[in-house]
């Protein structure tokens, strides 16, 4: 897939190209037409110091050669390579650099697709426990995870802690698989206005911070709890979360988006949109196995140490 949402840049330098080629005829057909033109006189009249004159002679040949080849090069290239990008295709079996990019790395994962099968019947439990595999994993975490969660697996505001067993959405590896296959699309709509009132809203943050024993005003979380009815259908009545929808567990002291009143304010005031990619195209199954294996380590393994 293309870095560029639309055909600007494909235009832009496809216009480049032909305005520098003909740049090129043009500045030899003027060369020669200056050459006709200055047979008898090849001066341009200006004078300097009495008796230093502007010569206006012609390109040596060998240049004018040069400039010849460099069109005659650059025709022959834009008709073998899609050099037009997507408005001409080349003479070499539409060749494309996406096209190459997509062989080697087709080639590249039949030549370690052995070493993957060695890795599908086992369970992930054993395979998280496996030095090989987990070499892989970490390789394969920092390659196409690290970017966004860290090369510590912690994440940051907004991005889950891969190392904390709190999971939105399941920390079995089927499910942490089914994440990396498919990605996932978080959604949390703003409620201020089922809520009620901005006070309302701030009874309802003060009610969300005592679920989880966090410093709140007990008054205004008494009068919230009512109100919290409308956050129930995800969360729950209990504030635990559902894994089903995604929603997260209120009563952890877990806080992705932020922690305090201000934050949780904030969250139904506005809402919230946050997506984990699908790595499906990026990575074969064997690949998203061992990684699935990986991250389901990063908090297994060090609990039961």
């Amino acid at each position: 897939m293309s870095d560029f949402t639309s055909n600007f840049w494909s235009v832009y330098v496809a216009g480049i190209t032909l305005v520098s080629i003909l740049a090129c005829a043009l500045l030899l057909w003027f060369s020669g037409k200056a050459k006709a033109m200055t047979a008898n006189d090849n001066t341009t009249g200006h004078v300097w110091d009495e008796d230093l004159r502007e010569m206006n002679n012609p390109l040596p040949r060998w240049w004018v050669w040069l400039f010849v080849i460099t069109i005659v090069f650059a025709l022959g290239y834009l008709a073998m390579y899609p050099g037009l990008g997507s408005y001409a295709g080349g003479l070499t079996d539409k060749w494309s650099q996406k096209d190459q990019y997509e062989k080697e790395v087709a080639k590249g994962n039949a030549e370690v697709a052995p070493l993957y099968a060695k890795f599908s019947a086992m369970k992930a439990e054993d395979m998280s426990k496996d030095p090989q595999a987990m070499a892989i994993g970490e390789r394969l975490f920092m390659n196409n995870c690290s970017q966004c969660h860290g090369s510590d697996a912690r994440g940051s505001k907004g991005i889950p802690n891969l190392t904390d067993g709190d999971w939105l959405h399941g920390g079995a590896p089927e499910v942490i698989k089914e994440t990396l296959t498919k990605g996932r699309l978080g959604n949390m709509p703003p409620m201020a206005a089922a809520v009620g009132t901005a006070d309302d809203v701030k009874n309802v943050a003060h009610y969300v911070l005592s679920l989880s024993n966090s410093p709140h005003d007990s008054v205004r979380a008494n009068l919230g709890k009512e109100k919290f009815a409308v956050c129930a259908a995800c969360h729950g009545a209990d504030g635990k979360g559902t894994q089903a929808l995604g929603a997260p567990n209120l009563t952890d002291n877990i806080w992705l988006h932020g922690f305090g009143e201000a934050a949780i304010m904030a969250m139904v005031n506005n809402g919230k949109i946050n997506q984990m990619p699908a790595q499906a195209e990026r990575l074969t199954e064997g690949q998203i196995q061992v990684l699935a294996s990986y991250v389901w380590g990063l908090s297994n393994n060090a609990k039961a140490k």
